[in-house]
């Protein structure tokens, strides 16, 4: 399974031009077959897989239950944690 180079661009793109937590209808709609969870930074103790304009982003994968996963090949979504600033 996995996410592909070319989606983990735009998502990267998407999320760096954004203004506001409302990227994530976006992000949805866009990709509505991808897992898509919103939280604070704070609430995530993991490192991000990448920062990119106002959010940490985490990948997201599993069979039954999610978790945080270090490889986009693992990943079925994000986790967009909106950091404090």
């Amino acid at each position: 399974m996995g996410i592909d180079e070319a989606v983990l661009s735009d998502i990267e793109a998407t999320v760096a031009a954004a203004q506001s937590p409302a990227v994530l209808a976006e992000l949805r709609q866009k990709y509505p077959r991808m897992a898509w969870l919103r939280c604070d930074a704070s609430d995530v103790a993991e490192t991000p897989w990448k920062t990119v304009g106002l959010f940490d982003l985490h990948l997201v994968g599993g069979d039954h239950c999610p978790q945080v996963v270090p490889d986009p090949t693992q990943a079925t979504g994000f986790i967009l944690a909106r950091r404090a600033g």
